[in-house]
């Protein structure tokens, strides 16, 4: 995918990789984009939880939940695009120890 374009979106980068997609860095703005697997791309119960989850995320409004710019198919791609939030990644973040439970 890096140097290929999602509609107005230029990927940059792989950021990562999970059950539920890739993640890339791209250009538009800086943006995280996710896209569907081929092989989940092909089962319609994860292409609709694949979409049903990005539109859960846009229907937020928190400073601790990345803001979803678009949810689209180009050229039978599923894709979401996000806000870019630099840092480390969650599995970075708990290297092998986990995390802590917050209590309030």
């Amino acid at each position: 995918m890096t140097g290929k374009t999602l509609g107005h979106y230029r990927i940059e980068s792989k950021l990562g990789e999970g059950s539920k997609g890739v993640v890339y860095k791209a250009r538009d703005r800086p943006v995280a984009v996710k896209v569907m697997p081929p092989e989940a791309m092909a089962n319609p119960d994860r292409k609709l939880r694949f979409i049903q989850d990005a539109k859960t995320a846009s229907a937020l409004n928190h400073p601790n939940i990345v803001h979803v710019y678009d949810i689209d198919t180009i050229d039978g791609q599923d894709f979401i695009a996000m806000e870019f939030v630099p840092g480390t990644t969650l599995d970075q973040t708990a290297a092998g120890k986990g995390l802590r439970r917050r209590v309030r």
